[in-house]
């Protein structure tokens, strides 16, 4: 019988674990979307207690908490960090079968050597064990970066930032991973929000364009791209709720683009049209710069009125999507194909009965000499748990090539988070053992092994760098 987490956790035969110890052991993890904050690994401060580390900012948290009854005092209020760390804790144990249940030990085990299983018991020991060890140097920002050997970073990043700290890291010689900005347009592409305007104007303060026009809209944007450029950036990554795409003409844009900066209500034809045609700009921005272009799909945002009016965006209660986008990303990715214009791409989607939609787009659109050009990617937000990853994987594989698969990142703000991969990596060496052991593939262990590696580091490093 096996006991919780322990060496052997998540790997079920000798195949596995064979994998697992001589693919993943020692590999390092290149984590190409996440929201970490570049300014607070560049100022490197000490952290207060766990309950910073652990809970400020953690939507994932923050729901299940919600879900348990939790006061929101408790969650975002202003109860003490060791009311709301308690809080957490006495959620924990009603978390089995949630990924956040094995995150939240792993991560207790990675990072502080703490091998007790957390819970409304152990939770004072286990909170001021922890905080006497977040006053040592390595338990800051940096030392969790470079104990858990991450050589890139990709963040997100609004065009309209000037990649301040971004630059002061660059240029550290005492920091050796790679961290990257990555383009989020949202301000741009979300013509019917309210901040739309206002969102131009800083991006007129920071381009040095006034957009009196269309035109001078897109000089605008194509400036953040090649500023984005200048200072490292690979990528482009967009939240994409509804792929619905149509063809336009710049003329019937311009109308648009002109009615809502006379602040005239939009319809739904215009939302989507100015959508289409703006993506597909900057599709060809992007495959200009040969950027990685990141499509997050089908999240349900913002669903609580009270709360989100109350908290703002991003604070937990966002779900999945119900909507079917086939036709929509086959007509934008062949708009940009048909102009030689198709960047490398990868496709999230946050509804797991569209996988198979997704991983057989993938075989209409590639480029020679580019093995997997445009990529299903990995179980994302409310799939990156056991059932999402494989079923994920096993799609892939399905009716692609699982070996180019570009694996797992954070998609977190927390510096602890990076025990996912391991988690992943896990998964992943357990799937390709259970294929081994029922016959399905060949005990071919050394290409199963660097078959790993390359899903595990390898091929993302190859796609976004090119490398």
């Amino acid at each position: 019988m096996k006991g919780f987490l322990n060496t052997n956790f998540l790997l079920d035969n000798d195949s596995a674990v064979r994998l697992y110890e001589n693919a993943v052991k020692g590999l390092p993890i290149f984590d190409f979307h996440c929201h970490l904050s570049p300014q607070e690994v560049w100022e490197n401060n000490p952290y207060k207690n766990i309950t910073e580390v652990w809970l400020g900012g953690d939507h994932y948290k923050w729901r299940a908490m919600r879900m348990h009854g939790i006061g929101e005092k408790y969650i975002t209020g202003s109860a003490s960090d060791w009311e709301k760390f308690s809080a957490w804790a006495d959620t924990v144990q009603h978390l089995m079968g949630n990924p956040l249940y094995h995150w939240t030990h792993m991560e207790l085990r990675m990072f502080f050597g703490i091998d007790k299983i957390l819970n409304k018991h152990s939770a004072r020991e286990i909170f001021d064990e922890c905080n006497d060890k977040l006053k040592k140097p390595d338990f800051r920002p940096r030392g969790f970066i470079e104990r858990s050997n991450v050589k890139f970073i990709g963040t997100t990043d609004d065009p309209v930032s000037t990649l301040e700290y971004h630059k002061l890291l660059t240029n550290d010689e005492s920091f050796h991973a790679m961290i990257a900005p990555t383009f989020r347009p949202d301000g741009a592409l979300f013509i019917e929000r309210p901040t739309f305007k206002r969102w131009i104007e800083k991006l007129e303060n920071v381009s040095g364009f006034t957009v009196a026009s269309l035109d001078h809209f897109l000089q605008a944007l194509k400036q953040r791209v090649d500023y984005f450029h200048e200072h490292g950036g690979r990528a482009s990554d967009h939240d994409i709720q509804k792929m619905d795409y149509v063809q336009t003409t710049k003329e019937e844009i311009q109308a648009i683009f002109e009615k809502r900066m006379r602040d005239e209500e939009l319809s739904e034809a215009d939302i989507t049209s100015y959508r289409s045609f703006l993506l597909t700009e900057l599709g060809k921005m992007y495959a200009e710069k040969e950027w990685v272009m990141q499509l997050h799909m089908g999240a349900m945002r913002s669903n609580n009125t009270k709360m989100t009016n109350l908290l703002g965006p991003d604070t937990g209660f966002d779900s999945v999507g119900e909507t079917n986008f086939a036709e929509g990303i086959s007509r934008f990715l062949d708009a940009l194909d048909q102009q030689d214009a198709l960047p490398r791409t990868v496709l999230f989607n946050l509804n797991q009965k569209d996988n198979p939609v997704l991983a057989g787009m993938m075989g209409n659109f590639y480029e020679e000499g580019v093995p997997g050009k445009v990529q299903l990617g990995s179980g994302w937000w409310h799939l990156d748990h056991i059932d999402g990853m494989e079923r994920q994987m096993k799609d892939l594989a399905n009716v692609g090539l699982l070996s180019h698969f570009i694996g797992m990142l954070t998609d977190s703000r927390s510096f602890l988070s990076f025990a996912r991969h391991d988690y992943f990596r896990r998964i992943l060496c357990n799937l390709l053992g259970d294929w081994v052991e029922k016959g399905l593939v060949p005990t071919d262990m050394e290409f199963l092994e660097n078959m790993v590696k390359n899903i595990g580091y390898h091929n993302a490093e190859k796609f976004f760098l090119q490398r």
